[in-house]
């Protein structure tokens, strides 16, 4: 398959903090194997990055542990359960064992089979025995990663906090859209009292920010999350614009701003799950 890692762990294994960082599709690897198999340029896959949302992630740290995949999206999609398997494109794919998701159907599986204005991304069908070595190579320890940092740090603390961290296209004009955008899956993966202290610093921010709409989380805040166990896990989308050029390409100047801000819901989080934590330091 491929001989580079396919995500870096920041921080120690041992979580100094209970919240608990991912960033699962700023991945800019993108193997030979994949390269191959393309029917449009590398550049049209673009869209399916969270765009140097990495970035915003490293310049926000402190000391938290943090997860950052390093394959790219196209390749296999962290944020799918691996049951979501393209009939259209994965000859191990089951019709039988799933019902179709609204992202699946519209080519937003496990292994993508579309993008946006590019169309169809692969020449050929995949077979299920290359699909299922992605999944053992890449998708497989990511999780059990991830999990482990967060029943280390419930461990320790007796909560742990994962924030999920994305991008996306603007939802509208800035002046009036939403640039940041929650997800909690409507209640399900993390207490109120988080979310409300996310709305809070994003405010205080002057950042206008939505919660659940257009994006309520997926597969990461279902698998990880469990509440009643004392973890919760929240999405965190910010608008592509906020941190990157004008050609939304490279990280520009409003990079650190928008970083301080993260350090800031960080800092708020992790005093909500340990209040006078932070004071004390």
């Amino acid at each position: 398959m491929t001989s580079s890692p396919s995500f870096h762990r920041h921080g120690p294994e041992d979580p100094v903090s209970p919240v608990v960082l991912s960033v699962p599709h700023a991945g800019r690897d993108y193997p030979l194997q994949l390269r191959a198999a393309l029917r449009v340029p590398l550049s049209a896959l673009r869209p399916l990055e969270d765009r140097h949302v990495d970035s915003l992630a490293l310049a926000a740290r402190g000391g938290e542990t943090l997860f950052i995949a390093e394959r790219a999206r196209a390749w296999i999609d962290l944020n799918r359960a691996e049951h979501e398997r393209d009939p259209k494109l994965d000859d191990g794919a089951s019709m039988k064992t799933q019902p179709l998701s609204a992202k699946l159907r519209s080519g937003l599986g496990l292994v993508p089979r579309r993008v946006a204005a590019a169309g169809d991304i692969w020449r050929r069908r995949l077979s299920g025995e290359e699909v299922a070595a992605r999944i053992h190579a890449d998708h497989r320890p990511y999780h059990a990663a991830l999990a482990a940092a967060l029943t280390a740090a419930r461990d320790r603390f007796g909560v742990a906090v994962l924030l999920d961290l994305h991008s996306m296209p603007a939802l509208g004009p800035a002046d009036t859209a939403p640039r940041i955008v929650l997800g909690d899956r409507f209640g399900r993966s993390a207490g109120s009292r988080f979310l409300s202290r996310l709305e809070g610093v994003a405010r205080a921010h002057g950042i206008a920010c939505a919660v659940n709409a257009p994006y309520s989380g997926g597969h990461i805040l279902d698998r990880h999350a469990d509440p009643r166990m004392g973890v919760h896990a929240i999405q965190i989308e910010f608008d592509r614009a906020l941190y990157l050029d004008e050609f939304l390409d490279q990280p520009g100047p409003g990079l650190r701003p928008v970083a301080r801000a993260l350090r800031a819901m960080i800092d708020a989080i992790a005093d909500e799950a340990l209040p006078g934590a932070l004071a004390a330091e």
